[in-house]
Order: C-alpha cells, then structure tokens, then sequence
C-alpha cells in the first residue's frame, strides 16, 4: 500500500511514475491524461469509477459514438452511477442520461508497474434495454481479491442503442460500437494502472453474452484475448429481429411531430429529451436489437453479413468458457402466469420468430414441439417445468450448444462449457422474482461474482463455498486460460474442455460434477429439428 507521502508527493508532481515497481496509486497516469481514484473501504483495492470513453453526438445522439477528447487536468473518477437512457425494471420510469459513456476500473493494491495483473471487462445484460456498470449491479469485491483487474463498462441501449436505419446517420449497432470503444480505452490504457494487455477477458451474461459473441464475428480488431460467455450466444433468436427502418418516424408522430422524413423525424428527436424517448419506445411497445449493417462507404461499420449461420475466424485458437443455468426460463414463466402460454401460444410463437415456415407447415412444427415437451396434455400449472424446459432450450440452452458447435468448426482454443444449477441465498433473479423453486434462474449465478446491493446478507457457509469456486474458476480463467489449473480443496475436480466426440461439461451446483452432454434428449431433438429445417432459418441479411 502506497505512503501518505507517496501520494501527496505525486499529486503535487501530476506524475504517477515515481520509480519502476511504485505501487498503482490513486493518481494516474494515462495516455489521455491523469485520472484520480479512490481507495476502497478496506483498503485492498482503488477504485476509479465514471472514466469517460466516449462522447455522444448531441445533433445525431443515435449514432456513431467518438473518443472522449484527452483530460486538460487530473479527472477525478469518484462516480460509477452514470446511466445510459433505459426504462427502471420495476415502474418503467425513465432513467439514465446520454453522459454515460463511462467505465469502471478496480485495482487490487498488489498490482504494480512490474507485476501486470489479467484485465477482467464485464458487459452487462439487460435485453439490450436497460443495464448498468454500477457496483450496486457488479461489485468488485469478490473478484479482485483474486489479483484480477476489474474494469466495468456502459453502453448505449434502447433506440439509442440499436436503432438501425442503413443511413450513414444511424447505421445500426451503436451500443456494440460504444462496447467496441470501451475495450480499446481499456487497451490503450490498463497497462498505467497495472493491467496486462496481453491478458484481457470479456466476459458478459445474457445480451452481455450475446454481445461477445457477436464481437468474435464482427469486422473489428481483436482486443482480447479470452472470452466467457454466460447464458449468452449470437444465435440466440432473441438477439436479432427485422429492423424498424421507419422508427424515427413512428417515434417521432407519438411525442408530436408528422413527417415522413427520416432525416427530419431524426433532428426533432435529437432535441427531444432522451426521457420522452424511452418513454415512447415502451408507448409503442418498441424494441431494437443488434442488426446486419448496410456497407456504407465513410461509416465504421461493426458487421455486415449474416452472423446466424457462419463461421467464426476471430474465435481460432481463443480459449472460451461458455454455459448456462439450468431453469433459465424460470422468472419469465414467473411473471407471465399460465395463462399468458395458454392465449400465446409459445410453440407457435417462438419457431415463428426463427424459421421461414408456411402457416401449415408451422401449425406441424408447433405440434411436435408441444407433443415432444408436454405429450398432448393442455397447458396448466402442474406443466409450468416443460413450458419452462422449453423456453430456456429455445432461448438460451441450444443456441450456446450451437455456438459451441461452430467455435470448434472454426477453429477455437479450450472451450470450457458448464451448467450452472446451484439454489442458495444469492441467487439474484429468483430472490427478487419472489421464487422458492430449485435450480437456477436467468442471472441467478452473478450473486456468486459480484457484490450487489440488492444481496446484502453475508452469505452463508454453503453460498461462500459456491462463491469462492466461482470466483476462483472465472479468474483462473482469466489468468490461466484454464479454470482449474490444478486440483485443489477448493476445486476438487479438473474441468476437462470439450472435443468433438465429448462434450464434457462442468455442473456448478453444491458439488462439482463432470458430466457429458447434458439434457441430452431435449438437445439431440433441437439438433434433429435443426438439421432438417436449417435451410428455412431466418438470416435477416435480405
């Protein structure tokens, strides 16, 4: 830990690098200038929070984020309550503001200019409609107690986000071009804070996840050097729709304004507060996702071809950790009810939403999807286990099995897959979603890798021994490219990564288990379903 008179001797100097192996400070210094910190509570890592990356356009704020100019005096990074515009999951108020191009870096006090530590960056879930950096979301403290870097990242969501027009103004995928520019601060940049840039980690759960994986299949250059990708894939059918090319026009009629003119509709919107917005977009029952880009001549486009189906080159050679939990679909079933699957029909629905088929032909593949999951029962609330088995398949659960699939055709490094099952006191969705069934939900698994404020309560001997194996594993990862380096108490089992005749995959539940393929019925039917419909996928590169 750095001397009081270390840090007021370099705060005087504006200079951080006082001798070769000084300890990281509060104070330092950076390639777009000094940036201040704050000591933790305890006094084990610095934090600097509310590092501005990037800077939205005020007369075009749905497009193309820039670089944040270079710091004129000492930034001081105190803030990690910045938001990007979104609804509040709970009262879906309006919240955020377009200053939110900001990032978050803890550094553990051991970290010094000759003893680079692996750089850990967290992309957060949220659908592509909402999410946060903030501790109160993705606490440090679990973490960095392994030696790990932790940087935490906003991006743009929302039409701010993923509006996609095919227009140079607005060309689409903005959110991920706002992730694309954090990354790049961070390597340009981690090395003055004791980062290494040789070993950086994405890792994101859920549009997190899926934003990983659409990283590994875009234009961009490769920045880092692993990935993890929790509950998350590309080909998920939930990560892309047909794009509202006529959004700004709808958009704009709701909060007041008739015209027919993209570019007019644009420049009234761009002086609409960002609240009436996202307001509008929830009026409208609007959503925006990531989307195939026209190539436009001048504009940095992040993909332009169908990413459904093809090959993965950027992958070749990368280690990845990649898996799911096991009742991913829980809380949505939760707050749906029986009778929304009842009058929705989720069969019919869901394949409609992925495959070009007739009416007839859906009426079929809906039959035998419903016949497969629930045999010819009517939906009620003692079948609540095979809607939920069917909607984390459909959702998450065959598409990561998919993404595994092509990581190996293409050419991947050790792929670590896992199935995370455990049901204690921080499993995070079912506690707030009021649920007392087994298994874990959608995001139940980051209470055993972050701090959060909603999870208060010490956790209990169970849960800290849960925890302390996550934790352990995902750094591992991020030092070793290996979760389980060698067989410790702590890790009693090696994780052996998956081939193409074994698909091992590690159970996180109170014990370790290795297993082969898991749910191994309900995939070897997707993967049967897939092979002789693949022709009829929707690509939406039209």
């Amino acid at each position: 830990m750095i001397s009081y008179a270390c840090f007021i001797f370099l705060s005087l100097c504006l200079f951080h690098n006082v001798e070769s192996s000084a300890r990281i400070d509060p104070l330092v210094e950076t390639k777009v200038g000094l940036i201040r910190g704050l000591r933790s509570g305890n006094g084990q890592y610095s934090m600097f929070m509310g590092i501005p990356f990037g800077q939205v356009n005020a007369s075009n704020p749905f497009g193309i984020a820039t670089e944040y100019p270079h710091f004129e005096k000492p930034y001081d990074a105190y803030d990690d309550t910045s938001l990007c515009p979104q609804t509040n999951k709970t009262n879906q108020f309006a919240i955020g503001s377009l200053d939110c191009l900001r990032l978050n870096i803890y550094v553990p006090a051991v970290a010094t200019s000759t003893f680079k530590l692996p750089v850990m960056i967290w992309i957060y879930g949220g659908a592509f409609l909402r999410g946060s950096s903030s501790r109160a979301s993705a606490g440090p403290d679990y973490l960095v107690r392994h030696d790990v870097i932790l940087v935490t990242i906003n991006y743009r969501v929302g039409p701010y986000g993923f509006m996609c027009l095919d227009i140079p103004e607005v060309p689409g995928n903005q959110g991920l071009k706002d992730q694309y520019l954090a990354i790049k601060w961070v390597k340009e940049n981690i090395a003055a804070f004791g980062g290494d840039v040789n070993k950086i980690t994405l890792f994101g759960e859920s549009a997190g996840g899926h934003s990983i994986d659409l990283h590994l299949r875009s234009s961009n250059e490769k920045l880092f050097n692993n990935a993890i990708l929790q509950s998350g894939s590309a080909v998920a059918a939930t990560v892309f729709q047909e794009p509202d090319k006529e959004a700004p026009i709808k958009l704009a009629e709701h909060l007041g304004l008739n015209t027919t003119c993209i570019h007019e509709a644009l420049e009234f919107l761009a002086g609409t507060e960002p609240e009436q917005i996202i307001e509008a977009t929830v009026a409208l029952d609007m959503s925006f996702k990531p989307c195939v880009e026209k190539d436009i001549d001048g504009v940095d486009n992040f993909i332009t071809t169908t990413w459904v189906d093809t090959a993965v080159p950027k992958v070749a050679n990368m280690p990845v950790l990649l898996g799911f939990n096991n009742h991913e679909f829980l809380t949505i079933y939760a707050n749906n009810g029986v009778d929304h699957y009842k009058e929705s029909n989720i069969f019919q629905n869901s394949l409609q939403s992925q495959f070009k088929f007739s009416e007839d032909e859906l009426v079929e593949m809906s039959n035998l999807f419903r016949h497969f999951y629930m045999g010819d029962r009517p939906i009620t609330e003692e079948l609540e286990w095979p809607i939920v088995d069917f909607g984390s398949d459909y959702t998450y659960i065959h598409p990561i099995r998919r993404t595994i699939n092509k990581f190996m055709e293409s050419g991947a490094g050790d792929l670590y897959y896992y199935m995370f099952s455990y049901s204690g006191g921080r499993n995070y969705a079912k506690i707030a979603a009021n649920i007392t069934e087994g298994g874990a939900a959608h995001a139940d698994e980051m209470g055993y890798l972050f701090s959060m404020a909603a999870l208060q309560d010490a956790p209990n001997a169970a849960d800290q021994l849960v925890l302390d194996r996550m934790t352990t594993m995902w750094t591992n990862f991020a030092k070793y490219s290996d979760p389980t380096p060698e067989v410790t108490d702590l890790l009693p089992l090696k994780w052996t990564p998956v081939t193409v005749d074994t698909l091992y995959c590690m159970e996180i539940n109170s014990t370790l288990t290795l297993t082969g393929r898991p749910l191994h019925e309900r995939m070897a039917f997707w993967e049967l379903f897939l092979k002789m419909n693949k022709a009829l996928l929707k690509k939406f590169d039209d």
